[in-house]
């Protein structure tokens, strides 16, 4: 499939990027996308990182937020956003989340957001093709996603823990407070659809580090179940209530 190529959004778009010892690859990620049209804030979210992912982020033309001890995505992913308010003091851009990881393939992300900051849409979603290195996984919790998804909400998710995504403003309100740690993307989902908000997804060439085989990615898969398990449970009961 081919990946549109991006045009400049009508108006300036922040990235916000959680980042937790990513100073191997921040400052390639970084430039990549403040060489997307339309991007002209980007924020790292510096989650606890024992390594300078926070001073290469700041030298890399960022700005820093950082958080003494590692709090998760979910917590990254607000800060980043309170940062970026506080930057546009009532302007309400665009909020485009990335992947610290991605290097210069995330200047692929430009194709997120055009149809947000034309307001077709209130939310894309990157797809992203097979990786260079195959992961360690079994599907288990990409079915819990998306099955869940699809029970709340009706919608087909291609790929429901996809993080890389460009929200207005208001899809991204409504969808706080966030969902706790590896369970934030099915919680996004599930909550801007649940208020008849408009989600896109669309075909990014992106290319990021995979979880092994190993005890640690045994280990990363578990706490993605259990996350987008309490997420899923937590808006089953929210519908339940009368």
């Amino acid at each position: 499939m081919t990946t549109p190529t991006p045009q400049a959004a009508p108006v300036g778009v922040a990235a916000v990027i959680p980042a937790k010892d990513e100073a191997e690859r921040i400052a390639a990620t970084i430039a990549a996308v403040r060489a997307i049209p339309g991007v002209d804030l980007v924020v790292v979210v510096d989650d606890g990182s024992a390594d300078a992912t926070a001073d290469i982020a700041r030298e890399a033309g960022a700005v820093v937020e950082r958080h003494p001890r590692n709090r998760g995505k979910a917590a990254a992913m607000t800060t980043g956003a309170a940062r970026v308010a506080r930057e546009d003091a009532g302007t309400a851009r665009p909020l485009l989340f990335v992947d610290a990881d991605l290097e210069g393939s995330a200047a692929n992300l430009g194709v997120l957001v055009p149809p947000v900051a034309r307001g077709e849409v209130d939310m894309t979603i990157a797809i992203l093709p097979p990786q260079k290195q195959a992961g360690g996984g079994h599907g288990f919790v990409v079915r819990l996603a998306r099955k869940g998804i699809h029970d709340l909400t009706g919608w087909q998710a291609t790929q429901p823990l996809s993080g890389m995504r460009c929200l207005s403003r208001k899809a991204f309100d409504a969808a706080t407070p966030l969902a706790r740690g590896w369970g934030v993307e099915v919680g996004l989902t599930v909550d801007v659809l649940a208020r008849g908000l408009r989600v896109r997804e669309v075909s990014c060439e992106l290319h990021h580090r995979v979880s092994g085989r190993d005890w640690r990615g045994q280990l990363h898969r578990a706490r993605q179940y259990r996350d987008v398990w309490l997420a899923l449970a937590m808006r089953r009961l929210r519908r339940a209530r009368p």
